[in-house]
C-alpha cells in the first residue's frame, strides 16, 4: 500500500488525497519512506544487478532457469530458482522463448574471431591457444587442456582431469596467468561447449583476457597445437 501511495504521488496526485482514499495515515507513509532498506532488499538489489549482467552476457537469450544455473555454478551463489524468477520479472528481464516444434535454438553468445588464422604474433603473451584432448587410460578416460603461447610455441599452462567441463580449461588458463601475468592477451579456442559457456566467458572478462573463436567444425583453428 505504501508503494502505491508513492507511485500515485509521483504521478501528480496530492499526498493528502492519496492517503485519505487508500486509508493510509500520512505519518505511516513518511515513516516508511525514511526507513532504511532491509538487508533482504539490499541483497535483492545486488542480485538483480547480477541477473542483468548474466542476461546481457547471453545476448538476451537466457531465461530464469539458465540464469539460476549460471549464478549457482558460475558464481557459487546459494539462491533459489523462484527468487531468481521473481527478481527477473520485477526487473522486466525476458529471455528468448521458442516453440519446440520449430526445433530452433538461440545462437550461443560467442566472441568474434580475433586471430583469423593469422598464426603470428609480434611478442610473447599476445595470443594464446587453448586445446582440449582426451586419452583412454586403464581405468577410463583422461582429459587434458593445454595453453600454448603463439610467439614462443611454449606450453604456458595445462590441466588434467576426469571430466571435460569448463573448469578444465579455466584451470589451465589459471596456471598460464599465474606464470606469465598477461595483460589483454587474446585466448583463441574452438567452439566446444566448454569454451562457449558463460562460466568460461565470465572468467575471461574477470582476468582481463580477450576471447576469440574460429569457425564451427574447423580443424585449421587448432593447427598451431
Amino acid at each position: 500500500m505504501i508503494r502505491l501511495v508513492h507511485e500515485l504521488a509521483a504521478q501528480g496526485f496530492t499526498m493528502a488525497v492519496t492517503c485519505r482514499v487508500l486509508e493510509v495515515a500520512p505519518s505511516t507513509y513518511y515513516e516508511a519512506i525514511k526507513r532504511q532498506p532491509s538487508a533482504r532488499a539490499v541483497e535483492d538489489q545486488e542480485l538483480t544487478g547480477l541477473i542483468g549482467e548474466v542476461h546481457q552476457d547471453s545476448r538476451g537469450t537466457y531465461g530464469a532457469p539458465r540464469i539460476h544455473a549460471e549464478l549457482r555454478m558460475g558464481l557459487g551463489l546459494r539462491i533459489g530458482r523462484k527468487r531468481v524468477a521473481r527478481l527477473r520479472r520485477a526487473a522486466d528481464i525476458h529471455g528468448v522463448s521458442h516453440r519446440r516444434k520449430l526445433r530452433h535454438r538461440p545462437d550461443t553468445a560467442t566472441p568474434d574471431d580475433l586471430v583469423k588464422r593469422q598464426f603470428t604474433a609480434d611478442g610473447p603473451d599476445r595470443i594464446w591457444f587453448a586445446y582440449l584432448t582426451q586419452h583412454r587410460a586403464s581405468d577410463g578416460w583422461v582429459y587434458g587442456c593445454a595453453v600454448i603461447d603463439e610467439w614462443s610455441r611454449r606450453i604456458v599452462g595445462w590441466s588434467v582431469a576426469d571430466h571435460m567441463r569448463s573448469e578444465l580449461v579455466v584451470d589451465a588458463l589459471e596456471m598460464a596467468r599465474w606464470q606469465r601475468s598477461p595483460d589483454g592477451t587474446i585466448v583463441h579456442a574452438d567452439m566446444g561447449g566448454q569454451n562457449t559457456s558463460w562460466i568460461f566467458g565470465h572468467w575471461l572478462r574477470a582476468a582481463s583476457l580477450l576471447g576469440s573463436m574460429g569457425r564451427v567444425a574447423s580443424s585449421v583453428d587448432d593447427a598451431l597445437i
